[in-house]
Order: structure tokens, then sequence, then C-alpha cells
């Protein structure tokens, strides 16, 4: 029997869970987490892959939010630095610490961010990341190779944290298994269950088999994100909760930003702060912020966006790339929760908690750096209108899977965190597993295998998207190597080659959405 089956039937056989999560971004997995480190029986279902949203594209930044602190908005700013030190402390693995450098052209510049990011820096307390310092015209220049030059009045110098977001949605996964929690992707719900007008469940289907069951629980957790409305729908609640807004990003070659340090520009023409960062030896470019009307599961940077970072690229580092060095554009979108009208870059990043009369709970908004308060916060509810036995918060110093600070030189490597033995250790058992997947992407066959083997990888989309990040890296490599990855699932999966030619048509028209064609 397959892990995959073996899921499945334990969820047919359990007779009721505690709690039932909907949505396995960050959002649903750290609510998740949150339930079974407290013994609740917890089951998470996705209808997509985990991650699959907004949970794999976000800037890549375990951060306070600079531009919170600009509007004010101190008790987030705070939360977040706090909740920045937590990830870092539990999984040193993924996240890490970052130089930031706001290369100045104006003369109130330096003393304005100087000043703020100073503010931002002591907001961090103990948990601080590192010392901000105002820099000269030369040592910006020497920290941010190939920044324009032209009316450069110097910089400011200011610690934040990095991470691989897709990569810590797979360590969140794998912690809440060893918690005793169930999750499964590829399932979908697709109806609430009410007696006497109370919620007792979810009714869900199996996208791969087409299995149709009932899921039954004591409360039910709505962490849908951009699609939260969609179940809210079923609880005959059509008011509209959230407005949708859109980020994108290039990724361009190192040479684009050569040093180590990332560039932070804290006020671009459309309000927002934008970022250069070095990232798994490329470097990316965003985020930019336009509504959209309606959430998508594969979002499209639009033309005004594209052009938007092609004249911010030129501008602040030097030179418009050629359309080949555009390795590759994605989009991600934010679920933001109305609270009156304007521009969606002013909207709140707070989150929000809502319980229905027949006690559906939604957690939406929120940011990646906040995930386990929200987590925190959304279970202290839960267990309320469950009538759960009221347990404390245990995830606050609980370490993620492949906790280890013995970390890898190799970014694509130390994500793995413990489990890279493990992983080296199938290129020993057989030498064709070493092979790299392409001569563009720093990835190897074995980790196909792992993903498929222990982090629930379905489709080459999973593996090339959120267990690798070949596809956020280099579109057209990622493309190319599709076929090979196709052929280790097929295998590893039992597959039949019927199943690996549709998975590999399905992939190539995700991945064209991730090629730059030109404005």
């Amino acid at each position: 029997m397959s892990e995959r089956a073996g899921i499945l039937r334990r969820l047919g056989e359990q007779a009721e869970w505690d709690v039932l999560v909907i949505g396995g971004g960050a959002t649903g997995l750290g609510a998740a987490v949150e339930a079974a480190s407290r013994g609740y029986r917890t089951v998470l279902v996705e209808r997509a892959d985990f991650a699959k949203g907004t949970s794999s594209r976000s800037t890549k930044l375990v951060h306070g939010g600079v531009r919170y602190l600009e509007q004010m908005n101190i008790t987030l700013v705070l939360d977040a630095l706090k909740e920045r030190g937590h990830m870092l402390e539990n999984a040193p693995h993924i996240v890490h610490n970052l130089s930031f450098v706001v290369p100045i052209f104006d003369y109130f510049g330096l003393p304005y961010y100087g000043f703020g990011l100073k503010v931002y820096e002591w907001l961090s307390g103990k948990l601080s990341f590192g010392e901000s310092r105002m820099l000269s015209p030369e040592k910006t220049r020497e920290m941010l190779p190939g920044v324009a030059a032209s009316g450069l009045r110097g910089g400011v110098l200011y610690h934040d944290g990095q991470f691989d977001d897709a990569r810590y949605g797979v360590s969140l996964l794998r912690t809440f298994e060893e918690l005793g929690g169930v999750a499964i992707n590829y399932v979908e719900a697709t109806g609430l269950i009410e007696r006497s007008g109370k919620l007792v469940g979810v009714q869900v289907r199996d996208l791969e088999g087409d299995a149709r069951f009932e899921l039954l629980a004591k409360v039910t957790i709505n962490a849908a994100g951009a699609f939260s409305e969609q179940i809210l729908v079923m609880d005959g609640d059509r008011e509209t909760l959230l407005s949708v807004s859109q980020g994108s990003h290039f990724v361009l070659p190192r040479d684009f930003l050569p040093g180590a340090n990332a560039m932070m520009i804290p006020k671009t023409s459309d309000g927002r702060v934008l970022f250069a960062i070095p990232w798994h030896g490329a470097t990316v470019v965003g985020t930019t912020d336009e509504a959209v009307e309606r959430a998508s599961a594969e979002p499209r940077a639009m033309e005004v966006e594209r052009r938007f970072l092609m004249q911010h690229i030129a501008k602040y580092l030097g030179r418009r790339p050629e359309i080949g060095e555009v390795l590759s554009v994605w989009s991600g979108l934010r679920p933001l929760v109305r609270k009156g009208g304007g521009a969606t870059s002013k909207l709140s990043r707070d989150h929000t908690i809502l319980v229905r009369p027949s006690g559906l709970v939604t957690i939406t908004g929120g940011k990646w750096t906040t995930y386990r308060r929200m987590g925190e916060d959304v279970i202290n509810r839960a267990a309320e209108i469950g009538g759960l036995k009221q347990e404390p918060s245990r995830t606050r110093a609980l370490r993620l899977h492949g906790w280890t600070r013995e970390v890898a030189a190799v970014e694509s490597e130390r994500v793995y965190g413990s489990d890279l033995p493990l992983i080296e250790r199938l290129s020993q058992q057989d030498a064709s597993l070493n092979e790299l997947l392409h001569p563009r992407l720093p990835y190897r066959m074995r980790e196909v295998v792992w993903a498929a083997r222990q982090e629930m990888a379905r489709t080459v989309e999973d593996v090339l998207a959120r267990r690798l990040r070949a596809l956020f890296l280099d579109a057209r490599a990622a493309i190319e190597a599709a076929p090979k990855v196709a052929d280790v699932l097929a295998r590893e999966l039992g597959r039949s080659e019927e199943w690996k030619a549709r998975d590999l048509e399905n992939f190539y028209s995700v991945a064209r959405g991730y090629v730059y064609e030109g404005e």
C-alpha cells in the first residue's frame, strides 16, 4: 500500500477529528502544527499542493516590515520582529541573517532612513539581527557593486532575515506529521456538513482517484488564503472579505547584484518597498503591488508590472536586462482584509479571525513572518469554539523538522538541514542519482527521489516549483529538466506512460508562464 493510500485509509477510519484545517499554505500549516503540538487530533486537506499559492511566491524575506513602521503600525512590526527571531531559532537551516543596504540619493534621506532603521533595530530588542549604520557613498558602492552611482549620497546598512518559503512549508509539513497530524494534498473541500445549524465536518474529494468522503471534526478552520471566500460561500456568507493584491518578481543572473548584500529601495513610484536580493545563486527583484479582481491559482505578471520592474532594475542596478537575462518571472497574491478603501499597498497586513454562526473559523490576512503567531491565535479561538481542552501554545521554541546548526555551505542543500546525509546516501546506493538535473541548476536526481518518497511530491510541478526551486530560479532550465523528473516520479509513484505524458504537459502549461518574453 502506498503512503498516500495509507493516509486516505486513515482519513476514512477516523470517526472524528478535534481540528480540521482547510488549506496547506503558511497559515494552514502553521495552524495545524500549533494544534498538533497541543495534542489535538488534527487533519489538514489541501486541494492543490502544499504552499502552491502565495506561500511559495513571497519575496523570500523574514522581516518586521520597514514600510509598516513608516505607516506607524508599531504593533505589527513588533510582533513580526519577535516572530522573525523565533523563525531563526526554530529553523536555522532555512532562515538566515542577511545584510541590506538602502542607497540614498537625496540629502534628507540619510538622516530620515538612518534614524528609522535604527528604530527598527531597537524594536527587535534581544532578537536583533544586527546593528544598523549609515554608510558613505564609497562604502555603499563597495557593498552594492553595480548600484547606480549618479547622485548617490550614501546609504544605510541594516539586517533582516531571508528564507526559502516553500522549503519552510515542507519543514512545517514534516513537523506536523511528526507531531501525529495527518496532512494530504490534492484533496478538495467540496461542501460543509451542518447538523442543527452547527458545522460538524467537511465533504472532500480525492482529486487523484475521485473518491468522495466525509471528515467530521469538532472545529473546522478555513485557512485558504486568497481563496478563503470560496469556503465562506459554502457556509452562506457572500460578503466580500478580501482585497486581493498581486506582487510580481523577476529573477536575474547573480552579476546584477554580485555581492553578498541585498538592496532595499524604500519608496518606489507605486509607494511600495522594492528589494533586490541574492537567493540560491541568483538575484530576485520585487515586488510590485497591483489590485486584481479575483484570485487565480496561477497569477501572471501584468504588462504594467513587467514594465515597472524593468524600469526600476535599469534605474537602480545600472542596466536594463536583456530578455534572456530574465531567468524567471512569477507572481503571488496577497489576501488583504478590507478595512476601508485605498490602495492595496496601504491596507494592513494584520491577520483577522472570523467566526461564523455555524462555528466555522476563518483566519486570513497576515504575512509569512507572523505565521506562527497566527496559528497560535486561531487555535486559541478554535479550541473555544470546538470545546477542546485548553492547552498552552508550545510552538515558540519548537524546533522544526531538519533543525541543525551544522548547515551546508550551498544554499540549495542547507534547506534540508539534518536530512542532508540521508539524501546523500541515496546517491551512494545509486550513483546515477548524483547526476545534476540540468547544467544551470544546482539540484541532483537524488532530491527528486527524496521529494517523492519523503515530501509528498505528486507531480513534476510539485518537484520543480516547490520541493526544488528550479522553476522560480530558471524557468527554461526547469522546462528542459522536466522529462528527467517525470521519469523518476513515474518510477517512484508507479505511474503509467499516459500519466507521465499528461503530467509533463500540465507542467509545461504552467512553466511557460514563468518564461519572460518581453513587455
